[in-house]
């Protein structure tokens, strides 16, 4: 009876968000369990047989002069945005949308004394849908909860928009190949918001890939080490508990991206390399349960979750590629430790380790010093950070980051410049989770990994972090 209170609990928090049409709940429906993924990996493997529609890869949208943009979901995420995206050069700000008036008065006076007046979305559960089908919108910008990423961005696209969803953009692989071939049909652009690609070290690394600095790439590390047991339990933390409810009944790897996507770039995965397979270990929980069993002493709210089936604290996942490199991915939320991003680059000639801090490169056997660090960064930092990484730090959003990812793809969609991030890599670094689960469910036996780009990476170019003559869209400080 728990478990069936639980998922219309989960179902009804949804449609409570005014975010949930009819297909968006069906997906809610979908728990997996052991190897319910097959089903799933099954389809992929026969949609992979298949031809591609319209290589989404180093796809040059045509130029928009202004990027009419329109947000949905105003909780943790989407407010930030909104913010930073009104700094920036050539957007207008044309709609809102949350089921919550509150959380939209409360981003409208961070646009005061701007010239942005967005249209207000929040009557009832479909209205998201009356801003996606506007003529007047270019680009639809999504930071609801995970469940409803694949739906929203699927009628986006279909709408005539280009998409830009928070991570992760999918949750199985159906929605996956959702992504791909809605993507590919209506050739409109479907980017995952991972932010950590644009992080500066992340950067400069990765400049320094494509320099030869490391010789050849033999192995990548990255990982989600944060401590999010006291957010997940809060009330008043994600709305309806929403993110407490995904630890529940799925084992695996739950949020790779952040760790996995700038490995990704750095090894051309999807432009040259491709995975091959995973195998995927989960350690039990040692943390959640009992943090519902000790709330629960004091607050009957929590005793439905005192049986709750939680994820495990640690799980690692090992990925093999095509060309035999390989990953390691970490995901730990609930266990007391530092954050950690890692963030591991090993090649033939260099090495690179972000945490623990300080960002440290090596030559051989030695870290180099700090004056050697210093004409490191000169020589190899980017021109995007020496164009807006000193703006994007007084921005802000996790450092700069999030600022640097915003403008870059305005930027691109402003002078029809190819995205660093395609609807292939949105889709392959989601899928690590519903593969993980497979993998943990079945004593981390191997899983295959579904070739999205159907054979185009053996051919598609890596991608261009150069300004390319472009990055002329301006940072407007004050507004």
């Amino acid at each position: 009876m728990n478990d069936n209170r639980r998922n219309f609990l989960k179902i009804g928090s949804l449609a409570g968000l005014g975010l949930a049409s009819g297909s968006v709940l069906a997906a809610c429906q979908t728990k997996t369990e052991g190897n319910a993924t097959a089903t799933s990996i099954a389809a992929a493997a026969g949609q992979q047989a298949g031809s591609q529609i319209f290589n989404m890869s180093g796809y040059k949208a045509p130029k928009l002069d202004k990027v009419r943009i329109g947000f949905v979901g105003l909780g943790m995420r989407g407010p930030h945005a909104v913010e930073r995206m009104s700094y920036i050069e050539g957007v207008e700000i044309k709609g809102l949308c949350d089921i919550r008036p509150k959380q939209i008065d409360k981003v409208l006076k961070t646009l005061e004394g701007t010239n942005h007046k967005p249209d207000l979305y929040s009557d009832g559960p479909d209205d998201w849908k009356k801003m996606f089908d506007r003529d007047d919108i270019d680009l639809v910008y999504i930071a609801t909860p995970w469940a409803l990423h694949t739906p929203m961005a699927v009628y986006g696209m279909e709408a005539g928009k280009h998409v830009a969803v928070e991570v992760p953009a999918a949750k199985t692989i159906d929605e996956c190949w959702q992504l791909v071939e809605t993507s590919e049909r209506t050739k409109k652009h479907c980017m995952m918001l991972e932010n950590c690609c644009y992080d500066f070290f992340e950067l400069l690394t990765l400049n320094m890939a494509r320099q030869g600095y490391f010789g050849e790439i033999i192995h990548g590390e990255g990982a989600y080490i944060h401590d999010l047991v006291d957010l997940n339990f809060n009330k008043n933390g994600y709305e309806s508990m929403w993110r407490l409810e995904e630890n529940i009944g799925r084992d695996g790897n739950l949020y790779p991206t952040h760790g996995l996507g700038p490995i990704c770039q750095i090894m051309n995965v999807n432009r040259g390399d491709q995975m091959d397979y995973l195998t995927s270990l989960s350690s039990n929980d040692f943390s959640m349960h009992q943090r519902a069993v000790d709330l629960a002493k004091e607050d009957n709210f929590f005793q439905e979750y005192t049986d709750a089936a939680f994820r495990g604290n640690m799980n690692t996942t090992m990925v093999k590629t095509k060309n035999g490199r390989s990953i390691m991915i970490q995901h730990d939320v609930s266990s007391p430790r530092p954050y950690s991003r890692i963030h591991v680059v090993s090649g033939t000639e260099a090495m690179a380790r972000k945490w623990p801090s300080p960002e440290r490169i090596a030559k051989g056997h030695s870290w180099l010093k700090e004056d050697e660090m210093k004409a490191v960064e000169e020589k190899y930092t980017p021109e995007i950070i020496k164009k807006v990484g000193d703006l994007a730090k007084q921005v802000g959003g996790h450092g700069g980051m999030d600022f640097i990812m915003d403008w870059r793809l305005i930027d691109c969609l402003r002078n029809g410049l190819a995205l660093d991030q395609d609807v292939y890599d949105a889709a392959l670094w989601s899928a690590i989770t519903p593969l993980s689960e497979q993998s943990v469910a079945n004593r981390a036996q191997s899983v295959d990994v579904p070739d999205f780009t159907r054979g185009s990476w053996k051919t598609n170019a890596p991608v261009d972090i150069s300004l390319q003559g472009a990055g002329n869209t301006n940072v407007l400080i004050g507004k």
